[in-house]
């Protein structure tokens, strides 16, 4: 691949190589599907990876998911698979593994979220591909990390939720336990993938030789939730409770005005002390369960009782006003659709519109991300098989192959 050139330089003579996005030139196969490894695999789309979708013939099931088109281009697909270039194998049948095994040969990271028994009865083990390309990268999210008895089990976001304390931490003031109201584990652990198939390859330039990545669910939000839930248990004898005092209190939540809400977060001494001279109250910042931060977490709960009494005495508006004057954090309770008209992400153009083939216009987030380089401008999402034939082509598959190949996985 060539690097684009900047003009030259005057002042040494030199001509510097435009930057670019830090995975270009890193093919990946994202033979996931759902939420998890296919964001997880956008999000190295974003960063100038080619990831090619690897399908069944009856494609990713998420395609459906609210598909009011029926062409297999649900709003949740098009989001987590943008950018991506898709092919359909059949790898139950000898020539859907003999192109995958073309596509690993050429591919520098694989991911895939099959159960282990699954993964290996289809040959897409790290123990199976990694003889035919020793340089890959092999991502395998799990919902359990192997060795344990839950290893083989399946595994969605609401049962992750559950597992990893995520679900009892909302029951607040006796209230059931609850999920939070978004695909929230598979997102994080996504996430958590993106970043490690990431240190992996980063580790392949030292050692020239691939490696198996696994990424479990469980172990994965359970460390996200013990980060600031562990509590007393951080000792062992533990010596206190498990929990957080600022979020588990009652009375954290968007505070009510006299015309709406409004997500008000008063943290520092400083924050504070404006806040009780905003609302004519100075004194309070001698208040002995007030005065610094260890006596607000004790008296949290009576910290924002006060918080929302005052909060519900004025306007949206008024508060807004006030509140950024004084440079106390704060901001507005968006809905989803609020998003669309936010003046911060309009004047960033954080909404692209493109034609999405087979729906039409469709509105999509750039990347969030500044890596250094300009950003891809997001793409459509695959048709199923859309590029079957391109792809085997590119690995140097053979005409009559390729045609037995898309027969099969037709």
């Amino acid at each position: 691949m060539s690097t684009p050139m900047l003009p030259r330089d005057p002042q040494d003579g030199l001509s510097a190589p435009a930057p670019q996005l830090p995975l270009t030139g890193i093919r990946v196969l994202d033979l996931s599907t759902v939420f998890m490894g296919p964001y997880a695999a956008q999000i190295l789309a974003e960063w100038g990876a080619d990831v090619i979708k690897v399908e069944t013939p009856d494609g990713d099931q998420v395609r459906k998911v609210a598909d009011a088109t029926g062409r297999g281009l649900g709003p949740v697909f098009v989001n987590a698979n943008r950018g991506k270039r898709s092919a359909a194998l059949d790898l139950k049948s000898d020539s859907g593994r003999r192109a995958l095994h073309a596509l690993v040969r050429d591919a520098d990271l694989l991911m895939h979220n099959v159960r282990p028994s699954a993964a290996a009865r289809l040959g897409i083990t790290w123990e199976a591909l990694s003889p035919l390309n020793p340089r890959l990268v092999h991502c395998a999210f799990r919902g359990y990390g192997a060795g344990g008895p839950y290893a083989d089990l399946p595994a969605y976001d609401d049962v992750i939720q559950a597992a990893s304390g995520i679900a009892a931490a909302e029951a607040v003031g006796g209230s059931a336990p609850a999920y939070w109201r978004s695909a929230a584990a598979d997102k994080v652990m996504g996430i958590y993938g993106a970043a490690a198939a990431c240190a992996a390859l980063r580790a392949r330039e030292v050692s020239g030789v691939g490696r198996p990545v696994e990424i479990p669910m469980f172990e994965g939000m359970a460390s996200f939730t013990l980060l600031d839930r562990q509590g007393g248990w951080v000792t062992d004898p533990p010596s206190g409770p498990t929990g957080y005092v600022r979020t588990d209190s009652a009375h954290r939540r968007p505070y009510e005005t006299t015309d709406g809400h409004l997500a008000v977060m008063i943290y520092t001494d400083r924050h504070w002390l404006r806040f009780f001279d905003l609302i004519g109250r100075p004194e309070l910042a001698a208040d002995p369960r007030f005065v610094d931060l260890g006596a607000r977490t004790e008296n949290i709960d009576q910290l924002y009782e006060l918080l929302s009494d005052e909060i519900r005495t004025r306007s949206t508006s008024e508060w807004l006003e006030a509140l950024a004057e004084a440079d106390i954090p704060h901001g507005p309770v968006n809905s989803v659709e609020d998003l669309f008209s936010d003046p911060h992400l309009r004047a960033t153009d954080y909404f692209q519109t493109l034609d999405q083939p087979g729906v039409g216009p469709v509105r999509l987030a750039r990347s969030p991300l500044s890596l250094g380089a300009p950003p891809l401008p997001p793409a459509p999402a695959p048709g199923l098989g859309e590029h079957t034939r391109a792809v085997l082509q590119e690995v140097g598959l053979d005409q009559d192959s390729i045609e037995e190949i898309c027969a099969a996985g037709a």
